[in-house]
Parts: structure tokens; sequence; C-alpha cells
């Protein structure tokens, strides 16, 4: 269920109640409370909160004092502001350099596109580029910066299965292509892989959709680690990177289980028998294995390359919890998965027994780095400190490296070229050997040397941002709004102080999902404040080229100042463990799927706020008011969504949905970065989640577990994995503590649930 927003046209109601020269109060239904009463279906996703601020528990102003519901003087009103306040000094910055000889630049600007997963080229022709989009469609457009012209190469949609690892996974174009041709897809149909051939007979422009012709066909037991990469090797014949079938662990033991093409690298020659051959010294031709692998022990290869000068088989391979490796694929090797992780045991101990292939490299995760994307081996000429280096990435904190070589010793040493700023779908490698990058929320970025040398621009100290008042870091700039969120993100108990700052002129649209879309160089600002202390604030700001990016402040002691981190850090604070974000690891929570801003939606902000006026008013109203907003909003506030306070008195459904909106679903929805199908959105009908008595993928509580087990917490796994602090904790980075009353929520909800939809 989408947001109303869209559906609701009256726009004259807002705008004409927002121009009244008499105040007035907004109203809203008074909210009943159900807690106690059973809730057997968990639909009551949104709810009639009050919006009018009646019900605020606490609204923080704008400094180190505290506002509450009852304070004296506090008067309700219809706006809390009467003029957007002139923003002279809090701009984003430009983005930092990445002080190596490589920066990133948008390529192609005038074109986007959905869910880009691999871009390539035809043989022979560097004319034009082919781009992916995951949900079973290639986009074509000629190899022109200033293109703004995309037409449609191929559109299977209706034949993919798409969502989470899932979809239109891979296309290859046959080496001799220009006269046969041919061009092959890999993609999920249902609970299948497929390998399909089709033709193209009008030169590449198009595919004849009806010349189909299936491969292969390979069975996957979950939904996850598809791999779904195809390529074709020197050798001529057919590379297919397939994972270990999913789930967590490899339950199945696919990735030793040479009988299987799960967990593999396989190798076809398609221009033999039909529908394919089998290359005569592939490891298991005679007997012993699958005659179609090339290598095994593999988790889930999902991008892969040939070096075009040596034909080396460089793949990165996504790891399970603690390790992401660079493996160098060869004939018959066995990579050790899941006996291994890495250079690690995993499920066999010891696990030194040579059988197994070490990788390369491997990285742990930290920084935000949960997921790797394989690369190329650089062979352009337009960067000469890349030549020869394997460049790879991470899908979510969006860094980028290369793999240099000891001069001496030999030993492999990765060296961080920049951050991405964005989810790193895919690397690709024009016809001249230059590199690419697809962002997986539809842009084309490009790798290019770096300009002369700059000061880096990110202020050193808070007092120097121009978003706080230099004499008083506590207070924010002149141009800062204030804004609170129904439903807050768990942060150890921290309480948290918002403001944002648009450049004067600019507006914030409105999706049609609730997510607002901020324009390029807004910030936003938001005060971690620990009992009456102040330790962190942290920046997203949307730079000047459309990404965004997170930085994080230290308070001092004496609470005068704080200083701009490099990286990550934890330390004690009271007593109690803190960690402070490095910059790569915003980008896990603050997910493109979910708008990146996250609190800045219609239904978070659609509650009342004590603003330092001492008025309290409906945010909404406020914002549309003072011409923050690019159009209105189409609907009086109490008709537009808002979500419940989880810890308020309004229905349990409501709340418990509110909690998991603002913890979970940033990943745990459509097109997140989980290989996960939930979908756990406050507008998603339960019995459309994908958690009612579904079997869990990988840790269990029993054979009668399940991600929410009707009337049981004690065997939902969603209950489970919020109560524990190792590595299966959700959420998954920057906690130290238990949301008791979190948890004690999400439990009442679940024991009050009879059955599923």
């Amino acid at each position: 269920m989408k947001s109303p927003i869209a559906r609701l046209l009256a726009a004259a109601l807002l705008s004409a109640a927002c121009s009244s020269p008499e105040p007035r109060l907004i109203q809203a239904p008074a909210v009943e409370d159900v807690a106690s009463t059973p809730d057997t279906s968990g639909n009551d996703a949104v709810t009639t909160a009050d919006t009018s601020g009646h019900d605020v528990p606490h609204r923080p102003d704008l400094g180190g004092q505290d506002i509450g519901p009852d304070a004296p003087g506090i008067e309700d009103a219809a706006f809390g502001l009467d003029l957007r306040p002139v923003n002279a000094t809090c701009h984003a910055w430009a983005r930092p350099a990445s002080g190596s000889s490589v920066e990133i630049v948008r390529a192609f600007a005038n074109l986007s596109f959905s869910q880009p997963i691999w871009m390539t080229q035809a043989p022979h022709r560097a004319d034009r580029w082919y781009v992916v989009e995951q949900a079973g469609r290639v986009r074509i457009f000629d190899n022109d910066e200033a293109t703004s012209e995309v037409a449609t190469f191929a559109d299977i949609r209706q034949r993919v299965t798409s969502g989470g690892e899932r979809g239109l996974l891979g296309l290859a174009f046959h080496p001799q292509f220009e006269t046969n041709g041919q061009v092959f897809f890999s993609y999920t149909a249902g609970n299948q892989s497929r390998i399909s051939r089709f033709v193209s007979t009008d030169a590449g422009t198009t595919i004849d959709h009806d010349s189909e012709t299936i491969l292969l066909t390979i069975s996957q037991p979950y939904a996850n680690h598809n791999g779904g990469q195809i390529g074709f090797g020197p050798d001529g014949y057919l590379y297919i990177g397939m994972g270990d079938g999913g789930s967590s662990g490899d339950p199945l033991k696919h990735g030793q289980n040479t009988d299987t093409l799960l967990g593999a690298m396989l190798r076809i020659d398609i221009d033999g028998t039909a529908p394919y051959a089998i290359p005569s010294d592939n490891p298991f031709v005679e007997g012993g294995g699958a005659p179609e692998i090339f290598a095994w022990g593999l988790r889930n290869p999902w991008r892969w390359s040939f070096d075009r000068e040596t034909g080396e088989l460089w793949a990165g391979d996504v790891g399970q919890n603690a390790v992401e490796e660079v493996s160098i694929i060869r004939r018959g090797g066995n990579y050790g998965w899941s006996a291994k992780e890495g250079f690690r045991c995993h499920d066999v101990n010891p696990c030194d027994s040579g059988e197994w292939l070490d990788p390369v490299v491997d990285y742990g995760r930290q920084n935000g780095d949960l997921s790797i994307t394989g690369g190329y081996v650089y062979r352009g000429q337009a960067i000469a400190s890349l030549i020869g280096t394997y460049v790879y990435a991470d899908f979510v904190s969006g860094r980028i490296w290369a793999l240099l070589f000891d001069a001496e010793s030999g030993a492999p040493r990765p060296a961080e070229l920049l951050r991405a700023g964005f989810n790193v779908a895919s690397f690709a490698e024009s016809k001249d050997g230059e590199l690419y990058v697809l962002n997986h929320g539809g842009s084309i970025h490009r790798l290019m040397p770096a300009g002369e040398a700059v000061a880096d621009p990110v202020p050193a100290r808070l007092s120097l941002t121009g978003c706080v008042q230099p004499n008083d870091v506590r207070q924010p700039a002149a141009g800062l709004v204030p804004y609170d969120v129904n439903a807050p993100l768990w942060s150890d108990g921290a309480d948290k102080r918002r403001f944002l700052a648009l450049p004067d002129g600019k507006t914030i649209d409105v999706a049609s999902d609730g997510n607002w879309v901020l324009p390029q160089g807004s910030v936003l600002i938001k005060h971690f404040v620990l009992g009456t202390r102040f330790i962190e604030t942290r920046f997203l700001v949307r730079h000047d080229d459309g990404g965004w990016a997170g930085y994080t402040y230290e308070w001092n002691e004496a609470q005068t100042e704080a200083t701009l981190l490099a990286g990550s850090k934890t330390k004690m604070i009271d007593g109690q463990r803190w960690s402070y974000p490095g910059r790569a690891e915003c980008t896990t929570c603050h997910t493109q799927a979910a708008g990146v801003t996250l609190g800045l939606e219609t239904a978070q902000l659609n509650a009342g706020f004590v603003y330092p006026t001492l008025r309290r008013a409906n945010q909404l109203a406020t914002f549309e008011h003072i011409g923050l907003l690019s159009a209105p909003l189409g609907a009086l506030p109490e008709a537009l969504p808002a979500l419940a306070d989880p810890h308020g008195t309004g229905a349990l459904a409501a709340r418990a949905s509110a909690y998991m909106h603002a913890n979970c679903a940033q990943c745990h929805r459509p097109d997140g970065p989980t290989p996960s199908e939930m979908d756990l959105r406050y507008d998603t009908e339960l019995g459309d989640r994908n958690i009612c008595d579904v079997l869990p993928s990988g840790r269990t509580l029993g054979e009668d577990a399940r991600l929410l087990a009707p009337g049981s917490a004690s065997l939902s796994l969603i209950a489970h994995r919020m109560q524990t602090l190792d590595a299966y904790r959700m959420p998954p980075i920057g906690s130290h503590l238990v949301d008791d009353q979190g948890t004690a929520l999400i439990e009442a909800w679940i024991e009050a649930l009879q059955a599923c939809p």
C-alpha cells in the first residue's frame, strides 16, 4: 500500500488553510489506547496520531535546553514559523578529493536508469553502450557524453523474477556477434536461474524476443546468492558465475559439492553440440563432478572479469558475515567455501589441509563494508598510476580500492582510491580499457585522473561549518529549520536534535511514496545527546554532483567544540560504549532505496512540534507555509499518513509497524541492499511483508522458528535478532545496547497476533 499523497488531489484545501490570516489549531482525532487489545491482523500500520503536537513526549529546542510539551508560554498555532529563514552560511561543501591520483565523475549526465547492474559494449563496437536494468530490461545509448536519448534493446521483464538479488543479472555478446547476432542472458525465473540465447537481426539495435533458446536451467533453493554474471573468456567459452544457492552459511553444502552447479564458476562451449558442449579440459569432463564446473568453493561471485592482457580471471566473492574476498579463479581450483571464508576457517576446523586455494586478499566488515563488487584490472591509458592494478569496490560503503603489490615481497596491499558516495553495483570496461562505475541508484560514473591537489573542503571543526553559531556551537545558525520525527531510529538511548538547511531559493520535492527529495547543496544536521551531554554531531550533505555523503564530529569534554573525524571511532562515554561512524558507514543505513535522508518523509514529519517561537504546530503545515516544499501536499495533515509514536498509546500494530519502519525498513524493503525479501515499511500490509510464518533463510531458533511466528515471540527471528549483540544483530552496526523498550513492543505485537492474514 503506497502513501496516499499521490491520490489526494485537493491541493486547494491546504493552500487555503495556510493562507488564512487567522491562526488556527490543526486538530486530529484523539488516539484510543488499544495497546492491551489483541491485534489479530497486524495491518493497522498507519496511525491517526495527534498531528497537532499534544501528545509529544519531548521536542528539543534549538540549543542545549529542552522545551517540553507543557513548558510555560507555549501556544497552539497553525504554523510554527512565519517566514522561511535566510540561509547565508550553511551550505554543502565540495566533495572531498580522494587524496589519490583518481577521482570519480558523473558520465552521461543526461541519462538515468532503473537499478543498473551491468554495462557493456558489443564486440567491435565502441560507439554505443548497453545497460542492464535488474528488473529485466536492457537499454542502449550512443557513446556520447552529451546524449539524452535511450532506446530499449531488450525487455524481458515478463519472464524475469526480480527483487533482492534476483533479476536480469548478466548479459554477454557472442565474440562473433557481428556475424551471428547472438547475445546471452542470465536471469532468474521463479526458483530457477536461466542461461538463454537470443538473436538480434538488426545489428544490435534490438533482439528478437521470440528467438529465446534456454541453454541451461539451474534450480535455486533460496532467493539469494544467485551470482548471475556471464561472459566469454579469451578461449571463446562462456563462463557462468553461480552462487551457493542462498540462505546463510551454505546449509545445503553446495560449495563443496561438485555434483551441483551451485557455488561454482561454470564453463561451457555454446558453439558445440546443442544446447552446448563441455570443453575438453574442464576438471570433471571425465567424471567425478558436474562436467560444466570450471572451479568451485565459491559463495557468491557477484562480479568478475578477465584481465584483457594476461587472461587471468579475477572475481569478487561476497562473504558471509566476516570477510569479503578477491580471488584469481583457476581451472580446477577449490576456493574453500563453506569450509573456509577468506583465509579463515568457517565450518571446518582445522582448515589448512592445502585442499583449498586462498584468495589474493580479503577485507573485514568495518567502515560500512559489507559486500564486495568485483572490478577489472585496469588496462586503460588515462590513469597511469592504475595501469596493471585490479580495481574493485564495496557495494554498501561505496569504497573503491586498487590492489597493489609490494615491490620487494610481492605481498598484496589494497589502497583506497576514493569513496563513491553510492551503492556500487558494477564496474564496466570500455573498448579502450577505461573504467566506469554503475550506481545502483541510476547514474553512471567514470574513473578519471585527479586534478591538482586541493585542500580538504570539509571544515575541521563544527564552529567552522557555518551551520552553528561560532560563539555557541550548540545553537544553530540562523538559516536552519528544526524538525523531529514520529518514530526515531534506536541510537543506544541518545536523544537527537535535528535541523535542515536548504540553499536559498531551492525547495523540496515530495515523491509519490512520501519520501522527500532535497535539492543539491542541502545539509542535514543531527546532534546526539546522552543525558545533557552533546557527544556527536552528524552531517548528511548532498553535494553538487547529486550524491550524498556523511561526516561526523566528536564533541570535546568542555562542550565548546566538536572536531571532524577522519574515520570511525569507538570510545567509552560515562561507562557506555559509543561508536562514531566513518564516512563510508553512513550508506549502510542511509540507503538509496529508502530515499537516503530517512526521517524526511511525510509520515515521519506529520506531527506537532514546539518551535523556538514557543508555538506548537504541525510540521507539514509549517514547512509548506514558509515555502520549503515545491508543491502543495494535497490535503490537510490529518488526512495524510502519520507514523505512530512507537512508545505512545496508539494501536499496538501501528506502533510496531512504525518502529520497524524506522529501524529496519531502510534495508528491508524492495530494492534494499539485503538479500532478504522482507518489506518492513509501515504501509505494507502484514501479508505482503514476507515475514509471517516464513521460514528463516539463515540462523534459526529450531525447526519451528519463523521470521514471525504468530503468537510466539520466542520462535520469531525478527524479535530474537533485536536482542542479540553478536554478528547477527539488527541493526547490524552502530549500536552496542539492546533497545529493551523496542524489543518489548515487537514481542507484544507478535504475541498478540493469532494468525497470519
